[in-house]
């Protein structure tokens, strides 16, 4: 059986990082982990080729030469979704189809032939059983939350690793919150589920073995999910094995803001190489919060609270949503206020929408509110509900924050707060790699000479050279981000 594994084109997004990407000569910014976790569930002895087609195109000869095509997606890339489907259709070669997307609205996709939904550990079992006997269903559905700690590592030989920025590897799945707008927990459950610790120094093993030595990006919704485990193993098992292999990777992931709460979590997560966190800020304003079940962020100083995180060593990037139905009129000169003052660099700032199966969905359903599916892209402009505030205020609200908070005046501002606040954790991976030189150089041209943030880019690299020259290369990264985002907005 041959079988190709074909992972979607994004559309150009906040997080695609696409014009910052060039700087670096690279694709994309991770692999599909999904697609490569599949392809080691799948039968050993059957040949499997994977085409990420935001690093090459999907060509023809490849749906000629497969059995069979495993499609796996997130909502954002639906439209390219739709063009594999056409294409296999077009080449007479069957469809295998997973992920959140299918997952979330299957039936928008009758035209597949193999619908493998919830999560692969729980379904894709059934499915191969029965393609085996030669009777294979259309759909296959699960209410389990398998267990992990039986999960393989990914196939990392079907990718060629030089055209990513990162590469990423998952310990958990769910989140013990139950934020309104929120769909993982739809998808993963409430209670964390873990991998073991030897699967996790496993994972990294495999990560080194094939010789990569950059960053990693723990994909976990909520990292911290369950805190004892990965203090009291998880970490200190990482520690060890950095510090023996001479500390290869930086890590970054995704957390909640009680991460501020446990400064011996913190601590331990840049001793064992944790340098940047995401986490879902939400709002400055308190009924926005209270409105999304976001009562982790309530009742507390969340300027303080990020600055506490990054003190540890540990960068903050923020989630910000505008739409919540509390939102009062002042909210978007308040978001950039909080935003200036908080230290944290990269802020994606969405609006509010609804993806189906969330609360969120199902309390405007039966409002009659819902007017659209979700598109999954963060910075479209779209919302897929009707929101409290009148529509053209909001839109010309979130405009502002936008385009003011990535303005070379505020976005470099933040930068040189940053600096001047933090001192990151140094760790032997702390090196000036050959894409960074190149990088470096390019942005000169881009930034320095052709761009319009010029004034403020020599004004950040002459501070930084003479001030922080340690931060140097973290500076110029951030201006390059800089340069991505406001292609993005088109600032």
């Amino acid at each position: 059986m041959r079988i190709l594994l074909v992972y979607p084109e994004f559309p150009d997004t906040f997080w695609s990082y696409k014009h910052a990407l060039k700087f670096i000569s690279k694709k994309a910014v991770y692999p599909p982990l999904g697609l490569l976790t599949v392809a080691a569930m799948l039968p050993e002895n059957w040949e499997k080729k994977l085409i990420d087609m935001n690093v090459a195109p999907l060509q023809e000869s490849d749906l000629v030469w497969a059995d069979l095509v495993f499609i796996s997606a997130m909502s954002v890339q639906c439209e390219s979704v739709n063009r594999i489907i056409t294409a296999c259709k077009k080449a007479g070669v069957g469809i295998v189809a997973g992920g959140p997307l299918f997952t979330a609205c299957h039936e928008k996709f009758d035209s597949v032939d193999f619908l493998v939904l919830n999560e692969a550990e729980a379904t894709l079992s059934l499915f191969l059983e029965d393609l085996d006997k030669g009777c294979p269903k259309h759909l296959y559905t699960s209410d389990e939350w398998p267990d992990i700690s039986k999960t393989p590592g990914p196939l990392w030989e079907l990718i060629d690793m030089k055209k990513y920025s990162a590469m990423n590897i998952q310990y958990s799945r769910g989140c013990p919150f139950n934020c309104e707008f929120c769909d993982i927990v739809v998808l993963f459950g409430h209670k964390p589920r873990l991998k073991s610790t030897k699967q996790v120094i496993d994972e990294l093993q495999a990560l080194y073995d094939f010789g990569w030595r950059d960053s990693v990006f723990f994909v976990d919704d909520n990292f911290i999910g369950n805190g004892e485990k990965l203090k009291k193993e998880v970490l200190p098992a990482i520690i060890g094995w950095s510090e023996q292999n001479g500390y290869p990777f930086s890590f970054h992931t995704e957390a909640s803001i009680n991460l501020s709460d446990d400064i011996v979590l913190m601590q331990l997560m840049v001793k064992a190489g944790f340098d940047m966190v995401f986490i879902g800020i939400e709002s400055p304003h308190e009924e926005s919060l209270a409105e999304c079940n976001k009562y982790q962020n309530k009742g507390r100083n969340l300027i303080e609270c990020v600055d506490k995180i990054q003190k540890q060593g540990l960068e903050v990037q923020g989630g910000f949503i505008l739409g919540f139905d509390n939102d009062p009129d002042s909210i978007f000169d308040t978001l950039i206020w909080f935003l200036q003052h908080s230290g944290i660099i990269v802020a994606m700032v969405g609006l509010l929408n609804a993806p189906r199966g969330t609360k969120l969905f199902q309390r405007l359903k039966k409002e009659k509110r819902i007017i659209s599916d979700f598109s999954g892209d963060n910075t479209d402009f779209s919302m897929n509900f009707k929101p409290k505030m009148e529509y053209n205020k909001l839109i010309k609200g979130y405009s502002k924050v936008v385009e003011t908070i990535y303005s070379p005046k505020y976005y470099y501002k933040r930068i040189m707060q940053y600096l001047k606040k933090h001192d990151p954790a140094q760790h032997h991976h702390s090196k000036i790699q050959a894409n960074g030189v190149r990088a470096f150089v390019k942005s000169i041209f881009y930034l320095g000479i052709a761009g319009k943030e010029r004034f403020w880019y020599w004004k950040l690299f002459f501070y930084t050279l003479f001030h922080e020259p340690s931060q140097l290369s973290k500076a110029m990264t951030y201006a390059i981000c800089g340069y991505h985002f406001r292609k993005i907005y088109k600032i």
